[in-house]
C-alpha cells in the first residue's frame, strides 16, 4: 500500500471515530428561533430607555414569558412615558401603582403575535391585544413630519424591532385600555347630548350600558349623531327629536318612530371602520333593516345607494373621530342626520350589462364586444359578478351584437352577458350582486338571449326557486295571459321569434332591504357560451309581471 493510500485510510478512520463520539454526546438545543436576544433582553440592554417598563414586567410576572419561545408583538413606552403614567395614577413609583391596574395595562401592549408596520393600516389592528380590547393605529403630522400614532395616545418613535421572540415597536406614552362603556363615553361628551338623552328615552342607554360576561353577545357598535349634525337637521333638542318620531308617546315602545331611529343606529358586533367597509351591508338592531357601506375616495360613506335609478346621497363616518374603543364595543361619529328608509315591495328591471367595469369603457359599452379575463382564482375582474373559475371559464364576455345580430337583436341595449357553463370542464357556477331590493315576496323572472341547452338552477341567496331555467329554450307562443299561466313572457316590445324569453323561476321572500345574490348552477348542458343573460326582473307578488316590456333601448313600454 502506498504512502497516499495509508493517508487516505487513516483520515477516514478519524472521522469515522469523530462521528462516533460525538454521536454518544448530549446535543445542546437552543429554545430561540435566532441568536438575537429576546423582547426582555433587549430591554435589558437599553435600560437607559426602559428600565421603569422593565420593572413594571418583572412585577406583573411578564418578564418570564416575554424571555421565552414565541411571537410576541410588545409597544413599548420609553421611562418619560411611564413617569407621566405613573404620575397620572398618583404612583410615586413603580412599586406603589395598584399590580391589577399594571397587569390590566401590560396585556394592553401585548398582542400574541408579530405586527410590524405594514399592517398599520388607518383603524384597527388585525389581532386583538392580550387585555381584549383593539388598539388601532394611524398616521399624525407635526412639525417633525409624520409618524405612526396608536390608539391616538401615542406616537412610535422607532419601530419594527426583530428579537428572537418577537417584534417591539417603541412609542411614546403608556397606552391606557378604555374603561367605560360605550354609554358612559357618549354620555361624558356633550357634543352628543340629544343623542344620549334618546338613548335613555327608548331603553338602549342600559344594553350600551352593559359588559355581558358572555363575549359573543358583549360588542356593539353604534354610528352616533353630534348635536352639530341634529342641528343641521333642524333638531336643536331632544324636544324637537322626540316631537319629530316619537308617534306613539313612549320612545321606549319598539314600534314607536324614536326606538326605531335609535335601533337603526346600533349594530351588533365590534366594528371598527376597516371592518365597516368590507361587507357592502351590516344589519342594524332594528329587525331586518340595514346600512349600506362604502368605500369612496378613502371616506366611510353609510346609505349612499342608488335606488330605482336615482342616487341617493350617503353620510359621512368622520374618520378622526370615530373608532373610539369602549369596554363593550366601539362608536363611530355620523356627521350628518338619517333614519332607517322604509319603502313597499317595489319591482326592480334589472339590465345585467349595466355594471360599471363596462359602463366606463366608452369604447366598447353599446358599441362592442368585450372579454374579462380572469387571470387566477382570487381575481375578481368584475366586482359584483363572480363565477367558478377553471381553465376554460377564465372569462367573462359583455357581447355587443347590435341590431344586426340574431342574438342580440331584441335585447335591451343590444348587449348581453356570456359566460362558460357546465359541469365538467365549464363554470359549475356563477352569480351576480343586484342592485338594492326592497325587502318583501317577489316572483324571480331571468330574461335571456336562448342559443346554447344548458339547464341550471337558479338561487336567491342561497334560497333554491322551484324552477330552473334552459339557457337553449325559446319562448313558447301564445297571448300574455296564457304565456304568463306557464311561467313565461314576453318581456320585449319586439317579438323576434322567441329567442328573447324571459322565464319565471320561483318566488322569494327578500327579508332585509338591501342587495341580493342570485347563483345559477347549471347540471345539464355545457358550452363556452352556455349563457346569455339580459335582464333579471324582481316583481313583488302583487303586481302586474307583463308590464312593462321594454324597447332596444332601455324604455319600458307599459
Amino acid at each position: 500500500m502506498n504512502n497516499k493510500k495509508k493517508w487516505s485510510l487513516t483520515l477516514l478512520t478519524v472521522l469515522f471515530a469523530a462521528l462516533m463520539f460525538n454521536s454518544c454526546k448530549k446535543q445542546d438545543f437552543t429554545t430561540s428561533t435566532t441568536t438575537d436576544v429576546n423582547i426582555l433582553g433587549y430591554f435589558e440592554k437599553n435600560l437607559d430607555s426602559f428600565s421603569l417598563f422593565k420593572q413594571i414586567l418583572d412585577r406583573t410576572e411578564t418578564s418570564a414569558f416575554l424571555n421565552a419561545y414565541g411571537a410576541y408583538t410588545c409597544f413599548a413606552p420609553t421611562n418619560s412615558g411611564v413617569t407621566s403614567y405613573l404620575a397620572s395614577l398618583g404612583a410615586a413609583n413603580v412599586e406603589a401603582a395598584d399590580i391589577n391596574v399594571l397587569k390590566e395595562m401590560v396585556k394592553f401592549h401585548l398582542l400574541t403575535d408579530t405586527i410590524n408596520t405594514s399592517s398599520f393600516k388607518d383603524g384597527k389592528l388585525p389581532v386583538p391585544t392580550m387585555q381584549g380590547q383593539f388598539l388601532i393605529t394611524g398616521v399624525a403630522t407635526d412639525a417633525n413630519g409624520a409618524s405612526y400614532t396608536v390608539n391616538r395616545q401615542a406616537a412610535v418613535t422607532r419601530s419594527n424591532i426583530k428579537t428572537g421572540n418577537g417584534i417591539i415597536h417603541v412609542i411614546t406614552r403608556v397606552l391606557v385600555p378604555a374603561n367605560r362603556t360605550i354609554a358612559q363615553q357618549l354620555e361624558a361628551n356633550p357634543n352628543y347630548s340629544i343623542f344620549v338623552q334618546a338613548l335613555k328615552e327608548t331603553g338602549y342607554y342600559t344594553l350600551l350600558n352593559t359588559v355581558n360576561p358572555d363575549t359573543t353577545k358583549r360588542w356593539k357598535t353604534v354610528l352616533a349623531e353630534s348635536n352639530k349634525a341634529l342641528g343641521d337637521s333642524g333638531f336643536t333638542s331632544y324636544a324637537a327629536l322626540k316631537a319629530r318620531y316619537s308617534k306613539t308617546g313612549n320612545p321606549a315602545n319598539v314600534a314607536d318612530s324614536l326606538n326605531i331611529y335609535v335601533a337603526y343606529h346600533i349594530l351588533d358586533g365590534l366594528k371598527f371602520l376597516g371592518d365597516i367597509i368590507t361587507a357592502p351591508t351590516h344589519l342594524t338592531l332594528q329587525p331586518q333593516e340595514v346600512i349600506s357601506t362604502q368605500l369612496i375616495n378613502e371616506d366611510v360613506i353609510v346609505n349612499e345607494d342608488v335606488f330605482n335609478g336615482i342616487l341617493e346621497r350617503g353620510i359621512l363616518l368622520t374618520r378622526n373621530i370615530s373608532d373610539n374603543s369602549a369596554t363593550n364595543g366601539v362608536w363611530h361619529d355620523a356627521n350628518a342626520h338619517f333614519v332607517a328608509k322604509f319603502r313597499k315591495p317595489t319591482a326592480l328591471y334589472w339590465d345585467v350589462c349595466t355594471f360599471p367595469e363596462i359602463m366606463k369603457l366608452a369604447a366598447f359599452y353599446k358599441k362592442a364586444t368585450f372579454v374579462f379575463p380572469r387571470q387566477s382564482e382570487a381575481d375578481r375582474p368584475i366586482k359584483d359578478i363572480n363565477w367558478e373559475y377553471t381553465q376554460f371559464a377564465a372569462t367573462a364576455t359583455y357581447f355587443y351584437g347590435g341590431s344586426g345580430s340574431t342574438l342580440t337583436q331584441n335585447a335591451v341595449n343590444f348587449d348581453v352577458l356570456t359566460l362558460p357553463l357546465g359541469p365538467p370542464s365549464r363554470a359549475k357556477w356563477f352569480e351576480l350582486t343586484t342592485p338594492v331590493i326592497v325587502k318583501g315576496r317577489y316572483k324571480v323572472w331571468v330574461c335571456y338571449s336562448a342559443q346554447f341547452a344548458v339547464l341550471a338552477n337558479v338561487r336567491v341567496n342561497g334560497e333554491l326557486m322551484q324552477r330552473p331555467v334552459n339557457f337553449g329554450e325559446f319562448k313558447p307562443a301564445g297571448t300574455d295571459a296564457e304565456l304568463e299561466s306557464i311561467g313565461w313572457k314576453q318581456y320585449t316590445v319586439t317579438v323576434g321569434g322567441g329567442r328573447s324569453a324571459s322565464r319565471l323561476v320561483g318566488i322569494v321572500d327578500i327579508k332585509t332591504t338591501q342587495r341580493q345574490i342570485i347563483r345559477f348552477e347549471p347540471y345539464q348542458g355545457t358550452n363556452a357560451e352556455g349563457c346569455r343573460l339580459d335582464m333579471i326582473h324582481f316583481i313583488p307578488v302583487d303586481e302586474n309581471q307583463v308590464s312593462p316590456k321594454f324597447r332596444t333601448d332601455g324604455t319600458p313600454v307599459y
